[in-house]
């Protein structure tokens, strides 16, 4: 995660509470300060897609930006919580553009998804991206800290350091859950196992 100046570090907390407090033109004033930072976790992000995609890592932060802007409802609390949700955000929108290309990808043979390294291939199919959004959704409800890890771990690309200042944890808990988390997943994607079957006793 981009080091942030304490100074600048101050600036953008300053800027989300203003947001949070109803000011109109916080988020116009926040983008040039998070735009950066923003470009990377996309770039991460776009990784893990195929290399034909037709979203850049400008139009994702542009969409999910968009996306931050509606969290009207959101009490934002620093930037750590921001980029969270900016993740969070980025996540929704290629999920959205792989179940409106899913369709196309069926019948193939399917490479089954890798966790083991955050750094997967690039050729990830469609299909593939929804079935771990799925799972991922499933994860959440019932252990909201670990699918936030990988949202974080997996699809932003941040460090086990990165992941515990975000969450406000320590890196010890982050490497826990993560491993938690991928068994957890492994084992969703492999059986195909459905909320209420037992899951919340696989970890």
């Amino acid at each position: 995660m981009e080091q942030f100046s304490d100074d600048a570090s101050h600036e953008v907390t300053q800027i989300l509470r203003d947001w949070s407090g109803g000011d109109a033109s916080a988020a116009e004033r926040l983008m040039p300060l998070v735009y950066d930072e923003l470009r990377r976790l996309a770039r991460s992000y776009l990784r893990r897609e195929r290399s034909d995609h037709t979203l850049q890592p400008t139009a994702l932060v542009n969409e999910a930006y968009l996306k931050l802007v509606d969290q009207s409802r959101v009490s934002w609390q620093d930037r750590h919580h921001f980029f969270g949700i900016a993740a969070q955000m980025m996540r929704r929108v290629l999920v959205d553009h792989a179940r409106a290309n899913a369709a196309e990808k069926r019948g193939g043979q399917r490479d089954k998804v890798s966790l083991e390294d955050v750094d997967v291939s690039t050729g990830q199919r469609a299909a593939e991206l929804v079935e771990l959004d799925d799972a991922l959704q499933r994860l959440t409800e019932v252990f909201p800290r670990k699918g936030k890890v990988v949202e974080l771990r997996f699809f932003g690309g941040f460090s086990v350091v990165e992941s515990a200042e975000i969450l406000g944890v320590s890196d010890k808990t982050i490497m826990r859950e993560w491993e938690s988390a991928k068994l957890w997943l492994y084992r969703e994607l492999d059986e195909g196992g459905a909320p209420g079957e037992g899951n919340e006793n696989r970890v």
